[in-house]
């Protein structure tokens, strides 16, 4: 008989996690697997799929407390054998409504040393709260960020796995390619990811500004709570950057850039990057500890507090065709070896029957 998967967080935009959570589900066929929201958002449409859904409307964090009793109630009913927690809020209710005999799997997504969620203090305390209340096991997308939970919540161990982000190769290969409106007498660069404070967009806009009068142009794809605010950055400054939206599928369009460019101020494990990689374009990244370890020598990386440095790499780069066929190479083969949607499964799938097996 199929063990049971309760999978549960936050909504389904269209974030890493989320995305994360929607492929490993189509992969999870020994498995019967129920999703459960706290908010009914759905990004994904018919692409969303499970053996059953349920949402339990949690809207603010006023109604915390009613989300933890009705996902009890709904555990109770079903035979649940192992749960699995994505991102903060999601996690906060798994902890305090999961009954101790049913064990607990959390995916740690972000640097929490960084994340807004963490800063605060009283949900900091209450994160603290519920370790203590139902033992978890920790997984990491990163080893940066598995090592920067325990150090920030001061978390003793229960049980803790380092299971990279992946990038699933084969959707990707399929995706054809569509008009972008790329200029191709222009040196053009991509940067995907949704517009908030921790993607650093606005850097990049700074940047450019520099660039205005030089053959460089700039896309950015996303959308978000800062969209106002660069929209008003990028045309008082005349930075040759365009905001260009949310699309699907971004691999369809990433290898009609010459560059892909992210200027992150901390990142989990980045699975635009990870697409970037794939599609053999050379990166510019900002010089953080999880970029490091996702590409390794595969990328160049900028310092974050001086701008002249990234103008610079970034004129090195568009001048040596060379470096950039090496850099594309090099990335694509780093993560067809470390990276792939085959490899994240086969770590899953022992996490979880060693996980059933410790009950």
């Amino acid at each position: 008989m199929k063990k049971t998967v309760l999978h549960i967080i936050d909504y389904l935009g269209r974030g890493g996690a989320e995305v994360m959570l929607v492929k490993v589900i189509k992969e999870l066929k020994e498995y019967n697997n129920i999703v459960v929201t706290l908010n009914p958002q759905n990004h994904f449409g018919d692409e969303f799929t499970c053996d059953e859904y349920y949402c339990l409307e949690m809207g603010s964090f006023l109604k915390f407390p009613l989300a933890v009793l009705k996902l009890r109630k709904f555990i109770k009913n079903k035979k649940i054998d192992i749960v699995h927690s994505h991102l903060f809020s999601s996690t906060l209710v798994a902890r305090f409504a999961v009954p101790g005999s049913i064990p607990l799997v959390t995916t740690i997504h972000t640097n929490v040393t960084s994340s807004t969620e963490y800063k605060k203090w009283y949900l900091k305390t209450l994160e603290y709260i519920s370790y203590q209340f139902h033992k978890t096991v920790i997984i990491g997308v990163s080893g940066n960020v598995l090592e920067q939970y325990f150090r920030f919540v001061k978390h003793k161990p229960f049980k803790k796995y380092l299971l990279y982000t992946f990038v699933d190769v084969d959707q990707i290969d399929a995706v054809p390619a569509f008009d972008t409106g790329v200029d191709q007498a222009k040196f053009t660069l991509i940067a995907i990811g949704a517009l908030r404070y921790p993607k650093n967009q606005q850097y990049l806009v700074q940047a450019f500004e520099r660039l205005k009068n030089e053959n460089f142009e700039l896309h950015i794809y996303g959308m978000g709570a800062m969209q106002a605010a660069l929209e008003h950055a990028i045309k008082a400054s005349g930075a040759n950057v365009m905001l260009k939206g949310e699309v699907k599928n971004v691999s369809g369009l990433i290898p009609q850039y010459d560059l892909y460019v992210m200027s992150s101020l901390f990142e989990g494990f980045s699975l635009s990057v990870l697409e970037a990689m794939v599609m053999e374009v050379p990166m510019l990244l900002s010089d953080i500890p999880s970029f490091r370890e996702q590409c390794a020598d595969t990328a160049v990386y900028f310092d974050l507090n001086n701008m002249d440095d990234f103008v610079f790499k970034l004129k090195q780069m568009a001048n040596d065709k060379h470096l950039l066929n090496n850099l594309a190479i090099a990335a694509k083969e780093r993560a067809y070896s470390n990276f792939t949607l085959a490899h994240h499964m086969i770590g899953l799938r022992k996490i979880y029957a060693e996980t059933l097996n410790d009950r």
